[in-house]
């Protein structure tokens, strides 16, 4: 109650990491505030003091409440979350801990770790003498880096990372201005309160999975049958399916040609009622039929031979959203002009600082995601909104709010051979500062 500012700011935090309805497991829950301000759909919180978690029963009886440590739990339950608050700071054996929480982990879950900043240890100990905060004993001495360690170790992978809170204390306007603000930007939020990590265990079961490439497509006609041969065999089956976007140059015509001159493909065309790419893959989206969505745009310029590759990223667990990043190996001439790259470059930093994760392209055409990440994605569209024309930034901070793991898959960006950029500088330029601007506000502003 003395710090209910604090936790209403971590509880926001966490609100932001985990949507309602997940199946969520604490450990180390105390008396169940965090885990009921969760609105799970099923909650278990275990603690080791027996009284705390009475007191829990009495307040969230629609929640379950058990005085174990994590090496007594039994659970036939695969969580959706995980909840380490403030818990790592004082555990005998982390590496030990990590390996016992793996049972109740499924691929898809999330770790979400708060721990305490440790360049504050010396003013939470004079808080704890002026009987302003709860004592603790000595803690752990850890780092993003140590942590980092643990889990890796553990068979986990972090995903993201942020810190929140440089205002514990509600001091009006100014802590809000601050806690908002200051204390997302860099620099200032390596001094924050909390940090958070979100992790996800490692498993490495190997299975082949089946393709549904999505090619969108207008004024593309010279480049269609080249995708079609260039595409190589790889996953269990494909799929090919073509987005046509009212072109003049005869495109749709050429794809109903080779549909009959390729047999032993699987290919469909869909004519685009819309207009802009982001409509004409979320159409290709809900004609799939495969496990895998792949997007690759016709005017070739990422060679179609790169496509295993975000495959076996998927495949192998090394990516949640295989992402192309052409800023990594030289550019033919004339591949991207001087003000593209210049700013592909700029907001390769500020997304990455963004979305918590490393992302050097931003937007290149060619991704991968499974088809359930795709569709949960979809269903959170509204928390983001519907009006990236491109598509690349509904998938990538649909991924980062779900906590999916962004990996960049380096590719060669080729010149293009036949038909005109469908990119305008300074007008497509303008709505990715406002997207940019929009992000901040729903991702780090919040």
């Amino acid at each position: 109650k003395k710090n209910k500012y604090y936790y209403s700011l971590l509880y926001k935090e966490y609100r932001y990491f985990i949507p309602k309805g997940k199946s969520v497991l604490e450990v180390g829950s105390s008396t169940g505030e965090l885990l009921n301000a969760l609105g799970p759909s099923y909650g278990v919180g275990i603690d080791i003091s027996s009284e705390a978690v009475k007191i829990a029963r009495q307040k969230y009886p629609h929640l379950k409440f058990l005085p174990l440590s994590i090496y007594e739990f039994k659970s036939e339950e695969k969580f959706d979350y995980i909840i380490l608050s403030g818990l790592l700071g004082e555990l005998d054996d982390i590496q030990y801990f990590f390996e016992a929480l793996k049972k109740f982990c499924a691929p898809h879950t999330r770790i979400i770790i708060e721990y305490y900043n440790y360049l504050w240890q010396y003013i939470l100990k004079f808080a704890e003498k002026l009987k302003l905060k709860i004592p603790q004993k000595i803690q752990n001495w850890l780092t993003y880096q140590d942590i980092n360690n643990f889990l890796s170790l553990s068979g986990y992978e972090p995903i993201s990372r942020q810190g929140s809170i440089l205002a514990p204390k509600n001091i009006i306007l100014f802590s809000l201005l601050i806690n908002k603000f200051v204390a997302k930007l860099p620099i200032f939020n390596s001094f924050t309160v909390a940090h958070f990590i979100i992790a996800r265990p490692l498993f490495y079961e190997v299975n082949d999975y089946t393709v549904s490439i999505i090619i969108p497509c207008r004024n593309e006609k010279q480049n269609i049958e080249e995708a079609i041969k260039r595409i190589p065999i790889f996953g269990k089956g494909q799929e090919f399916i073509f987005i046509e976007g009212a072109s003049c140059d005869g495109t749709f015509e050429e794809i109903q040609r080779l549909i009959q001159a390729y047999p032993g493909k699987d290919i469909k065309l869909y004519k685009q009622a819309g207009s802009g790419k982001a409509d004409a893959v979320r159409l290709g989206f809900s004609k799939a039929k495969n496990e895998i969505f792949m997007i690759l745009d016709a005017d070739l310029t990422t060679p179609p031979e790169e496509l295993p590759r975000f495959y076996e990223a998927l495949k192998k667990n090394k990516a949640e959203l295989a992402n192309g990043c052409r800023l990594i190996y030289p550019m033919e001439k004339e591949a991207m002009r001087f003000l593209n790259l210049a700013a592909n470059k700029i907001f390769s930093i500020i997304f990455s600082w963004l979305l918590g994760q490393n992302i050097k392209d931003t937007l290149c055409g060619t991704k991968a995601l499974f088809r359930r990440h795709y569709e949960e994605i979809a269903r959170n569209r509204d928390w983001f909104g519907d009006f990236d024309p491109f598509g690349d930034f509904d998938l990538l901070f649909g991924a980062a709010k779900l906590n999916l793991k962004i990996t960049d898959i380096p590719v060669r960006y080729r010149q293009r051979t036949y038909g005109r950029t469908q990119i305008s500088r300074f007008r497509h330029g303008w709505q990715l500062l406002k997207m940019t601007s929009f992000g901040l506000l729903k991702i780090k502003f919040i």
